[in-house]
């Protein structure tokens, strides 16, 4: 039998190039951005306004979950090249 886990999105404001805009995120995406923010010495809203910046998808939040799934697959990626084969 499957455990379902609830997810709860939740709408924030930030602040993208000085501009106050709303972002609706599940939890656990707001908790990835901001340690991925704080892993590169930087604020979420300045995250968040290069990945708009980057303007590859017309949603922002999609655009943000896509950034933290990246993120977290270079990690897996680079962790495996180090780690010899058992």
């Amino acid at each position: 039998m499957r455990r379902s886990v609830k997810s709860l999105v939740v709408k924030r404001s930030i602040v993208i190039d000085g501009h106050k805009t709303s972002l609706s995120l599940e939890d656990q995406f707001w908790e990835a951005l901001k340690e991925i923010a704080k892993e590169r010495g930087a604020t979420v809203s300045e995250i968040v306004t290069n990945i708009n910046g980057e303007g590859q998808h017309a949603n922002l939040s999609s655009a943000v979950r896509l950034f933290v799934l990246h993120h977290y697959q270079d990690q897996i990626s680079a962790y495996k090249r180090q780690t010899p084969a058992a």
